[in-house]
């Protein structure tokens, strides 16, 4: 767990766990002799990940940025990924209860990105956040119903009974959900999916999610196998930069197993390194 201050909101790096994906799936054509000098792979060309959840207290609301994988895997996806389940244990720990929350935002709808949307109670599927509204793109959620290539990656009881009672509020491009909290949509990983900006006392934090998933992810064209649209991935991450660098964002990180936040910045040579 980390926290620090932004302006006059207070932001906490809460965790899910770690879980593990295939190096090649991660690092796309980017050969492993040069990603391994990053993220060292641990048997069976495996690498560890982190499922990263941010806390934002802005003073008059308490908000969620993603919610991990939760606790809802099938036992296969269990034996692949593993199931760490540790996100309302670590929002224990830091003085968060679920009846806490008011929002919970999704940057899209992958089972690693809002497991914990939802839990089984007996018979029936239940909001954990039980006061909170929910928001996602809904382009995401219309391609989470389609047959698409990723259809694997989605489980419709995280999302589904949250937009059947209302909870959830399906957005239509970029959006501000409060005062300080806004939504922008950066399409390449899926077509629909939105990084999370936080703006207080003239400074921004940017939760980019899959856009740039780890700080070993810098590189324009260092790009997952995963990314439905890799060419709109560059050209998303160039906009980013564009603004993000110059304007000394800092950019939060979904899958980086070490590194919750940290400033991206370009080196004497040209290179994305991060500044933490």
């Amino acid at each position: 767990m980390q926290r620090i201050n932004l302006g006059d909101f207070e932001l906490t790096a809460v965790s899910d766990g770690i879980y593990h994906l295939d190096g090649g799936g991660m690092f796309g054509v980017v050969p492993k002799s040069l990603w391994e000098r990053k993220v060292k792979s641990e048997g069976n060309n495996l690498v560890p990940l982190g499922l990263n959840s941010v806390v934002i207290r802005t003073g008059s609301h308490t908000v969620l940025i993603e919610t991990g994988a939760g606790n809802k895997l099938s036992d296969k996806m269990i034996r692949i990924y593993g199931q760490p389940a540790k996100l309302l244990e670590n929002l224990s720990a830091a003085g968060i209860a679920p009846e806490d929350v008011d929002i919970v935002i999704n940057s899209h709808l992958h089972f690693d990105h809002c497991g914990w949307n939802t839990i089984r109670q007996a018979a029936r599927i239940a909001a954990t956040f039980p006061k909170a509204k929910y928001y996602v793109q809904e382009g995401e959620w219309k391609h989470a119903h389609e047959n698409q290539r990723d259809g694997v990656s989605y489980i419709t009881e995280n999302y589904d009974p949250l937009v059947e009672s209302g909870q959830m509020t399906l957005l239509r491009g970029d959006a501000e959900i409060v005062p300080g909290v806004s939504v922008r949509v950066y399409p390449g990983h899926t077509r629909d999916m939105q990084a999370i900006l936080v703006q207080s006392g003239g400074q921004t934090a940017c939760y980019i999610s899959d856009l740039i998933p780890t700080s070993a992810h810098l590189d324009l064209n260092w790009v997952m196998s995963y990314d439905l649209y890799p060419l709109e991935t560059i050209e998303s991450r160039k906009r980013y930069y564009a603004q993000a660098v110059p304007e000394k964002w800092l950019t939060m990180f979904t899958h980086d197993s070490n590194l919750p936040w940290a400033y991206v910045a370009k080196d004497e040579h040209g290179k994305m390194v991060v500044r933490k």
